[in-house]
């Protein structure tokens, strides 16, 4: 296997604010907002923004969010879904007389309309302090002015060279003079630059109505899109309650679906029902984590989709007896290949990013286009990156996640949020597309089963079932002797194409007083404090 060699790192530690990014930018950008009187709702929207133009191939304002917040550090956690949704006129029957049976990543049907601004600015008007025009600034002057690619962003731009090719807005923004920038070059998007001082000066609705949204709409439909100015007037996220889990006495909340955050409960309630073996690098526990994620994302592609659109059954999937059923169905000697259906019964690109201010504000914030640049399709005139989350709808009739206008499409991005006694503890959260929810589960377990502090957790060898084919991705650093006897029990092996995900993560200690962050080195990020 190739050997993805990780640098270790420690915790950051500070007494009053914190901020935890895949990006020192953003991670620099929440931190002014704290010190300038903001608090983590200004922080999280400051670092996302920023993001979106620092790393434009993980996120952009033409995706997705969702936000867990705890004001002061309550253990009252708000939820918020900003997942967009396809075009009212999307219909399986018009797919189907067009000869269509899947949504490529780059086809226009694959692009939802983005729910990213709409959630930024409701969360900013409920919970935000500064002025949004003082919030996206510092994002505005990276694009209008530059910004440094730092050594994992400018890797991206040359993985997603061929890409970007294909769309002649993509190239002309990101390839300029015909070729990836490199590592420490300054890049520049003065298009996106103005759209976002439209947004801060105007609100969502220079985003969602008026010519950035004519924008959008005239080049999705030049490429037989079926979205429309309704569309994207009609856009409007929702507070959601979490759904939660127990877990080593701790509290795990997550958003529910038509996001994937249920399947990390569900892997928590199966890890629940397990021994903890000698230790997270071992034989053993690996096997019986990939065989519980085979059953857990089996059951998410059979139950998870948009609940106004399907039934999800939200309380038997995170029943005892249906943990145990699946825990039950575990051979320790041998893999399962294809995972077995265990029925109820019923009575791929994004950032994320943590921040927790002088008052214990803590918000769990994720933001994504999906794959690396979306669909790949850039709005000539706005610079929008367009999502191509519809990539993962069903055209599968009577199939819960099956495409239908209005609908929102199974999302894999869920920030976490972890409270004790009352109070909130962590606000965390996994990038990586479909590992996110394996990913909680890894996280958790190696700091609260085994051990190690918030930045080993995230340091520590990864691995993840490929829900495409089955087969085991497992980085380097996992040791030789484990991956042949994994082998030996049947999993397929493989070395994943870039480290497996990317993780953020800021731990309240409240008796102390004392902020304590970590950071993935799979990523640029910082968790930085003051």
């Amino acid at each position: 296997m190739r050997n993805l060699e990780l640098p270790g790192r420690s915790p950051v530690h500070a007494p009053h604010g914190m901020a935890a990014t895949s990006h020192p930018l953003a991670s620099q950008a929440a931190l002014d907002m704290l010190k300038a009187g903001g608090n983590a709702m200004d922080g999280a929207i400051a670092a996302v923004a920023v993001q979106c133009v620092t790393e434009p191939g993980s996120t952009g304002i033409g995706g997705d969010c969702f936000c867990l917040y705890a004001p002061e550090g309550r253990d009252k956690v708000i939820g918020f879904n900003g997942s967009g949704r396809a075009p009212a006129a999307a219909d399986i029957a018009y797919y189907r007389d067009q000869g269509i049976t899947e949504f490529s990543r780059m086809s226009p049907h694959a692009v939802t309309v983005p729910g990213a601004i709409d959630g930024w600015t409701r969360l900013h008007a409920d919970h935000g302090r500064m002025p949004l025009a003082d919030v996206l600034a510092p994002a505005i002057n990276y694009a209008r002015h530059g910004y440094p690619l730092s050594s994992r962003v400018a890797s991206d731009f040359e993985a997603c060279t061929p890409l970007l090719r294909t769309d002649e807005n993509a190239a002309r923004i990101f390839l300029p003079g015909g070729k990836p920038p490199k590592v420490g070059e300054m890049h520049f998007q003065k298009e996106l630059a103005d759209t976002l001082e439209a947004i801060s000066t105007h609100g969502r609705d220079a985003f969602y109505e008026g010519e950035i949204a004519q924008d959008m709409v005239d080049y999705l439909r030049s490429k037989g899109g079926l979205h429309s100015l309704q569309d994207f007037a009609a856009t409007k996220g929702e507070y959601v309650t979490p759904i939660t889990t127990d877990f080593r006495g701790y509290t795990v909340h997550e958003c529910p679906p038509n996001g994937q955050g249920v399947i990390a409960l569900l892997l928590l309630n199966m890890m629940s029902k397990l021994d903890v073996v000698d230790g997270p690098l071992t034989t053993d526990r690996l096997h019986l984590e990939l065989e519980a994620c085979r059953l857990a994302y089996r059951a998410r592609n059979l139950y998870v989709a948009d609940p106004a659109f399907a039934d999800v059954p939200v309380e038997d999937i995170l029943s005892e007896d249906y943990a145990q059923r699946l825990v039950d169905a575990i051979d320790m000697t041998r893999a399962q290949e294809p995972p077995a259906d265990i029925p109820l019964t019923r009575h791929r690109d994004t950032v994320y990013l943590s921040v927790v201010d002088k008052d214990r504000n803590a918000c769990s914030f994720i933001n994504t286009l999906y794959m690396g640049w979306g669909s790949g399709l850039v709005a000539p005139k706005s610079g929008v990156v367009l999502q191509n989350r519809g990539h993962g709808f069903s055209l599968e009739p009577g199939h819960p996640n099956c495409i239908a206008g209005g609908k929102r499409p199974l999302h894999t991005i869920i920030p976490g949020m972890l409270t004790q006694k009352g109070r909130a503890v962590m606000p965390f959260g996994v990038m990586g597309g479909h590992y996110q929810a394996f990913g909680h589960m890894q996280f958790l377990t190696r700091m609260l089963d085994y051990g190690m502090d918030i930045q080993e957790a995230m340091d520590a060898p990864r691995t993840m079932v490929d829900p495409d084919d089955d087969a085991v991705e497992i980085e380097g650093t996992v040791p030789q002797d484990i991956q042949d006897a994994l082998t030996a029990r049947g999993h397929r092996l493989k070395a994943p194409e870039r480290p497996i995900g990317g993780s953020q993560a800021i731990w309240i200690n409240w008796e102390q007083g004392v902020l304590t962050g970590g950071s993935d080195p799979r990523k640029d990020g910082a968790a930085m404090g003051y």
